[in-house]
């Protein structure tokens, strides 16, 4: 295995975000659609925060059904991508190794990190891609 390997190498370039003035109902729409469980909130690239899957279901019963009829858009109504996200994130630029932003997941709460360059988002890095990297490493 590689020593210090860019976590560019491995990041999701195509990163599907959401942004401020979205509602809960679009985010729980691209959470389904993509199969994903993270997304950034952004504004013209820069992040302002991180919504994921969980943030939803602890306020909704999004994941009782697939079927997007039937969406309980009253509770998601009561809240705004603001309140739910969670905003004070940790960004990596994308020439941090993968082993730093392993370490980082490991010691934290959480399983996502924007990819960030010059105060843009360039990617994103969940622990899911760590796990296909070692994975294809054995």
């Amino acid at each position: 295995m590689r020593k210090r390997i860019p976590i560019s190498e491995i990041m999701t370039k195509e990163v599907v975000t959401l942004n401020i003035n979205d509602d809960l109902v679009t985010a729980e729409k691209l959470f389904k659609k993509n199969k994903i469980r993270h997304i950034p909130v952004v504004e013209n690239k820069e992040i302002l925060g991180m919504l994921s899957y969980s943030d939803i279901l602890r306020i909704s019963f999004a994941d009782i059904t697939d079927d997007e009829e039937n969406i309980d858009t009253f509770v998601y109504d009561m809240f705004t991508i603001k309140q739910v996200m969670a905003k004070n994130v940790f960004m990596v630029p994308p020439y941090a190794s993968i082993k730093e932003v392993a370490e980082l997941l490991a010691q934290k709460e959480f399983h996502a990190l924007p990819v960030v360059e010059d105060y843009e988002l360039v990617g994103i890095v969940t622990t899911t891609d760590l796990i296909k990297y070692l994975v294809a490493q054995l």
